[in-house]
């Protein structure tokens, strides 16, 4: 889509903070009312708009495309999101280590291993690690307990943490960023970890660059989203 606008701000109305583009009120792909709860959010998705240049890539727009989701498919589509991240808990990134090589196995442990005592202790959701290939089953307790600190969050917050989730692998380093305790690139750091040990031994591909930066943005946005619900 070419760019129609000239200037893009923010405004006021009864659902909360809308963007404007010349004056006039955006709205998402469902033709609902774009409008967000606070300002600094608002002000970040108007930033967005602006510097689109002359034709609009919604790829470049992270922040606009998660007040999208929680405006046309909350509170609708709760319930999915909610699965959705369960389903990472019952599957953590930070539960499947390496047996070998040691090097690996050690910067798991020293990487990993601290978010998962911070589960236990924050969340009360201890999780068991295991270096087999097939799923461990994990405490229905702990499970339960990750469930219902997800439940408990509010339709923005929980489109923030789905997307933390989704990106990192783990509901756990995405409760942590959720809650402020980690931020974009050490949660990048730590979900890439064995990629990384793998390009210390073969180098970097092009296409993994490219996807790498993409990865490092959608986080960063993630990260800001998330902080401004705080």
């Amino acid at each position: 889509m070419k760019r129609f606008y000239e200037e893009a701000t923010v405004g006021t109305a009864e659902a909360g903070h809308t963007i404007l583009l010349d004056g006039r009120p955006v709205r998402t792909p469902g033709r609902a009312l774009l409008a967000m709860p606070n300002a600094t959010l608002a002000q970040a998705v108007a930033a967005e708009w602006a510097a689109q240049l002359e034709t609009i890539k919604p790829e470049a727009m992270p922040l606009t495309r998660l007040a999208n989701t929680v405006v046309d498919q909350l509170p609708a589509k709760r319930p999915d999101a909610l699965q959705e991240i369960a389903g990472y808990a019952a599957a953590d990134l930070l539960c499947y280590r390496v047996p070998h090589p040691a090097s690996l196995a050690e910067r798991q442990q020293a990487t990993w291993q601290p978010w998962l005592i911070w589960a236990a202790e924050h969340l009360a959701a201890p999780l068991l690690t295991t270096t087999d290939l097939d799923p461990v089953p994990q405490p229905r307790a702990s499970l339960e307990a990750l469930s219902r600190t997800a439940e408990a969050l509010d339709d923005w917050r929980l489109v923030g943490l789905h997307a933390t989730t989704r990106l990192t692998g783990s509901m756990v380093l995405g409760l942590a960023m959720v809650e402020g305790e980690l931020g974009a690139e050490p949660a990048f750091a730590a979900a890439m970890l064995e990629e990384f040990f793998e390009i210390e031994q073969w180098g970097l591909e092009a296409e993994q660059a490219k996807r790498h930066a993409a990865l490092r943005t959608d986080l960063a946005a993630a990260a800001f989203y998330c902080d401004t619900l705080r």
